[in-house]
């Protein structure tokens, strides 16, 4: 994998540098997020510069498949879905499609990327394998569009989805390098974390340019597939991925789960998800961005590598990963009311 070290260092290169380039279109095209009263921001800022992740990642693709490094099935699956989503992003970016739409499009986009990767696999529970009959196909299906929209809740301050997204493919990375016959399957992880690395320069408290729908909805299918991928090289890769990818699904879950509990309307703008609280609670972005971003490296990478390489059941990993997320969403009062 070190000696396609270039390859990797001008995918961070060109996603800084166009980056750059989609700041001064959002500028110049008046594409500014303006803080209102459900802002985590004050000042206003341009958006729509995860563009260039997308970009950058999907033009990466075909050189990792041409070179062997990617099975062109993977590749039809990440392209295709990845590129559906960020289109539908984007036009929501410019404009606004009705949410019903939008979620017609992520279960197109789910449904495109699991037919490419031969649907979801058969899971291991406590010993037992449920195979991938049509409900597995089904809740494969919602598992993805649910992680791609809790990746959309889940961009709120500066740095934090790019953080996120660097952490959870590094530590997928780390899975992988684990044996030869999975060796080849940190490319594409490595790929997106440096592209979203180059647009992180940008993005790092204080941001000079937001992510955008195109961006965060992008990642999370990406890197729901991803751990579909995962599990058909091993069952146990799938419990990491989702370890992985703790912070954002405990969170956005939870809080979610709050609202719908008290009939709010689940999809309006709000800021009452624990990193919110904790951002406001603090006064910085930074201070909420690094500290997850410690959690992932310090405790989730860790957990993740016991249950994939070192043979820890799946779900008492999970369980043992989620509890004290749980603890940090209640003690920062993650889906409580802004005012209470």
């Amino acid at each position: 994998m070190l000696k396609f070290g270039w390859f990797f260092l001008i995918a961070l290169m060109a996603a800084y540098v166009l980056t750059g380039r989609l700041r001064r279109y959002a500028l110049a095209s008046s594409l500014i997020d303006i803080p209102n009263a459900r802002s985590s921001h004050k000042q206003p800022t341009p958006r729509g510069g995860g563009l260039a992740i997308v970009i950058i990642f999907l033009a990466g693709l075909p050189v990792l498949s041409l070179a062997g490094l990617l099975a062109k099935e993977v590749m039809y699956a990440l392209f295709g879905a990845g590129a559906w989503v960020a289109l539908v992003g984007f036009l929501d970016d410019h404009g606004h499609i009705p949410a019903r739409w939008r979620l017609l499009a992520h279960f197109i986009g789910g449904a495109w990327g699991l037919y490419w990767l031969g649907g979801m696999p058969p899971l291991a529970f406590f010993g037992y394998s449920f195979d991938s009959g049509w409900l597995v196909q089904i809740l494969g299906m919602f598992y993805l569009v649910w992680l791609l929209n809790l990746y959309n809740f889940m961009d709120g301050i500066d740095g934090l989805a790019s953080i996120e997204a660097i952490t959870v493919c590094l530590g997928g990375v780390l899975l992988y390098l684990s044996g030869s016959e999975t060796i080849g399957q940190g490319y594409a992880p490595l790929l997106l974390a440096m592209s979203a690395a180059g647009f992180l320069i940008w993005n790092f408290p204080p941001a000079r340019i937001f992510m955008g729908d195109a961006g965060s909805g992008f990642l999370g299918i990406v890197l729901g597939l991803f751990s579909i991928q995962a599990a058909w090289a091993s069952p146990n890769f799938f419990w990491s991925w989702l370890i992985l990818l703790g912070v954002f699904i405990v969170d956005a879950t939870w809080t979610l789960l709050r609202r719908f509990l008290r009939g709010e309307k689940i999809y309006e703008a709000h800021r009452s998800h624990a990193y919110q609280f904790a951002s406001r609670y603090y006064g910085s972005h930074k201070v909420v961005t690094l500290a997850i971003g410690a959690i992932n490296v310090c405790w989730l990478i860790p957990l993740s590598l016991w249950v994939g390489l070192a043979g820890l059941n799946g779900l008492l990993g999970l369980a043992l990963a989620y509890l004290p997320l749980v603890v940090l969403a209640v003690c920062f009062r993650a889906g409580a009311k802004e005012l209470e």
